[in-house]
């Protein structure tokens, strides 16, 4: 069996004995380790620790905390997924798979056809709760750095926010219109790249034409007409597989 990996949200230190978070704390017994065996902890903020189980408890685990290693598993670009939340579960899998795949960021955005519509503490539960499917895809997947999942955003405000497009970023609107590019095309070597993509329906002619007045540009992925939680996951994992070098 692989060594479970476990996020512990504290600053980690050789030598220092920590207790897990609940959810890691019930895989473990689930897992039914021992005091002794073996762990990989992470803080999220790069690299990975060696660890062994302490103690076992019925309501805590505590690890010890071993050695650092200093391993990445980052894309060589910076990848931003600025989505109108699709509905029902689909937004759960969709901030998974972008975690699997190397996604630096996830933006939930609220659009003039969003079914989705989220709103103060209900808005907050629900970021929480995509932050933890987050970090359990990146404990799955062997990932160091957790991607952040920002506040739920309305699009028209998120965008007047942006600043300027710093140089080497690239900024992307999936998009059927007449004037899209390839997504090759339009990132280039970019070694930072925002991809703004819409939900049920896509984005409205307004929300375009301030999505190109801050700098994104029009893409297409092809023929097809893909789902909303599958068409950023598709951009991602094309530029997950490209070296902008």
């Amino acid at each position: 069996m692989p060594t479970p990996r476990v996020h512990v949200d504290v600053t980690l230190a050789a030598g220092a004995v920590v207790e897990l978070p609940a959810a890691a704390a019930r895989h473990v017994q689930v897992l039914r380790l021992q005091p002794g065996d073996a762990l990989t902890l992470f803080d999220g903020h790069g690299g990975e620790w060696t660890a062994r189980v302490a103690d076992v408890g019925r309501q805590r685990v505590h690890a010890e905390v071993g050695a650092h290693r200093a391993v990445e598993r980052e894309l060589p670009r910076s990848v931003t997924l600025a989505l109108g939340m699709p509905a029902n579960e689909r937004m759960d899998a969709l901030v998974e798979k972008a975690a699997e795949l190397g996604a630096a960021a996830v933006q939930p955005l609220m659009t003039q056809r969003s079914v989705l519509r989220l709103v103060g503490e209900r808005a907050e539960r629900r970021r929480a709760h995509w932050q933890a499917v987050a970090v359990a895809a990146c404990e799955q997947c062997g990932r160091n750095r957790v991607p952040a999942v920002a506040p739920v955003r309305d699009l028209a405000d998120w965008l007047r926010a942006l600043p300027a497009a710093a140089e080497g970023e690239a900024r992307v609107l999936l998009s059927f219109g007449p004037d899209a590019r390839t997504l090759p095309a339009a990132v280039g070597r970019a070694c930072a790249v925002t991809v703004l993509s819409g939900p049920e329906g896509g984005l409205g002619p307004d929300e375009e034409h301030a999505a190109r007045a801050r700098g994104f540009v029009p893409v297409t992925l092809g023929a097809r007409v893909l789902r909303a939680d599958t068409a950023p996951l598709a951009a991602l994992a094309w530029l997950a597989l490209q070296d902008p070098s």
